[in-house]
């Protein structure tokens, strides 16, 4: 069964290419050194660092599987047709106000670079959906 597309901007992108390159050829390589050390320190049977090396290990392992599939399957937002469209879509960036009057700016992403916390909000999140197709004035309920 084939996968779903992730959508994605350029600079996410770039950022898991980044976060992926490091991972193979730095993190792997410090994490590869922690279980030697610890495995010539003390026995490995009751070794807590040699443990938490090879849970770390997992973890980056992990983490790299998880990237290559997400780029495996990524397409590429066209940020500056999502900005000039007529309907807010994946790429538009959006000035929402809230009941009180405060404003907060959001830029709708894919789930794999979601960042809430610096206004990249994902396609998916109850946020995104609402806005996904809506126009500038209209009113949402979310």
């Amino acid at each position: 069964m084939a996968e779903k597309a992730v959508p994605m901007t350029k600079e996410g992108m770039e950022r898991l290419e980044k976060e992926l390159d490091q991972l193979r050829t730095v993190r792997r390589q410090e994490v590869a050194d922690r279980i030697h050390q610890s495995k010539e320190l003390a026995s490995t049977q009751n070794n807590a660092e040699y443990e938490e090396a090879k849970n770390e290990q997992a973890f980056v392992e992990g983490r790299i599987l998880t990237i290559e599939r997400i780029l495996q399957v990524a397409t590429v937002i066209d940020e500056e047709a999502a900005h000039h469209a007529s309907r807010v879509q994946i790429g538009s960036r959006v000035s929402v106000a809230s009941a009180d009057g405060k404003r907060t700016e959001y830029t709708i992403g894919g789930v794999a670079e979601a960042r809430p916390t610096e206004g990249l909000i994902s396609n998916e999140s109850p946020v995104g959906r609402a806005l996904l197709g809506k126009r500038v004035g209209d009113e949402v309920k979310i």
